[in-house]
């Protein structure tokens, strides 16, 4: 019996391609695993209304972690156009799968490094190294959206505030409506949890990310929160930012940070920006952790063009096998892979082609195995 199950969600487009090459750094460092197949992601959703199905639920439930490639995500319209047509009339909406399993299993923390290795030509500056924690499950991903809003709705903010009246004037069809719901649990455990990881591997400052200057309720309640638990942190040097000042200071100063925490909306905003200074989305990787499941996937979309052609950077997908390794445990093995992406992105000889080169996926894989 394998010492791990490990749930293979290849998805959509290129999500394929990267897993491949995924599987080919993994069979060459040997873990003990079962890998199990799911269904996930648009073809699902145009061949049975449902882009994550239960099936995929069940099996989530039953192993120690997942690896992820890509999804499409397209605006509910544009779903709902290419539907087949017996499920066209059951009035199906289209809702990231993604978005769903980290709310279903509380995979409550978005854990995302950028890290600039050295001689890659896409680095924005030598030697950043940037930690983003962002909160995966509330804030506007929360999924309380309407659009129209219920009249019900509208007359319960028609009493109960002012700054709402105007659009009260308005009729329904004429606007939307997502609520912002940030709560002390969630907002608590997400900056204990980059709190707890500064401590752990000795980062010296974190810095909080919001904008409770204008947002002051939720986001009020979340700097709130996080400099409360700072407090339990006395050695760890901490500050906060408004969202717009701190993709300035991102950009003028990166060396000035060292782990950020966020909102969900926020945290998705900086984490791009910080992937984008460390090479852009083929080196963005990511964590989605819970407290019995993790879901490791690359940052970057799904790539419809490039589906099957093995081209574009899969070292985002390996950088996430690295963090898989690393939740699982192997420490060494994560340690040597790592080891790996830096000696071949440093040597220069394999590039894709975002590096300028005209490796493929596949011969990028197999560059970094030989350095395993």
């Amino acid at each position: 019996m394998a010492r791990y199950k490990i749930a293979w969600l290849p998805g959509d487009g290129i999500g394929v391609d990267v897993l491949d090459a995924a599987k080919i750094v993994l069979d060459k460092i040997q873990l003990d695993v079962e890998y199990i197949h799911g269904d996930i992601g648009w073809e699902f959703w145009c061949k049975e209304g449902d882009a994550f199905p239960q099936r995929t639920i069940d099996l989530l439930k039953n192993v120690d972690t997942a690896l992820f490639g890509a999804i499409t995500s397209k605006p509910v319209k544009a779903a709902q156009a290419e539907l087949i047509p017996e499920l066209q009339t059951k009035g199906l909406t289209y809702r990231s799968p993604i978005v769903r399993m980290r709310q279903m299993f509380d995979l409550y923390t978005c854990l995302r490094p950028c890290k600039a290795y050295p001689g890659n030509p896409l680095n924005f500056k030598e030697g950043i190294d940037l930690v983003v924690f962002r909160e995966n499950t509330e804030d506007l991903y929360a999924g309380v959206e309407f659009a129209p809003p219920p009249q019900e709705l509208v007359d319960v903010l028609s009493k109960i505030s002012k700054p709402f009246a105007p659009f009260a004037k308005l009729s329904v069809d004429q606007y939307a409506i997502s609520c912002k719901i940030n709560t002390k649990r969630g907002s608590e455990r997400i900056v204990k949890a980059a709190f707890d990881f500064a401590r752990r591997f000795r980062r010296k400052k974190v810095t909080i990310v919001h904008k409770a200057n204008v947002v002051r309720a939720s986001d009020g309640l979340f700097l709130e929160v996080a400099k409360d638990v700072a407090k339990q942190y006395p050695e760890i040097q901490t500050d906060d930012a408004n969202i717009d000042a701190m993709t300035m200071w991102l950009l003028k100063n990166p060396f000035q940070y060292d782990v950020l925490v966020a909102p969900n909306l926020y945290g998705d905003i900086i984490s791009d920006l910080c992937a984008q200074m460390v090479g852009g989305l083929g080196f963005g990787c990511s964590g989605n952790i819970g407290t019995t499941l993790a879901v490791f996937e690359p940052t970057h979309g799904s790539a419809p063009k490039y589906a099957g052609q093995y081209k574009v950077n899969p070292i985002a997908t390996i950088l996430a096998v690295k963090m898989m390794l690393d939740w699982l445990g192997e420490t060494e093995k994560s340690a040597r892979l790592e080891n790996a992406v830096a000696a071949v992105i440093k040597e220069g000889n394999m590039r894709t082609y975002d590096m300028g080169g005209n490796a493929n996926t596949l011969d990028m894989a197999k560059a970094i195995v030989e350095k395993t």
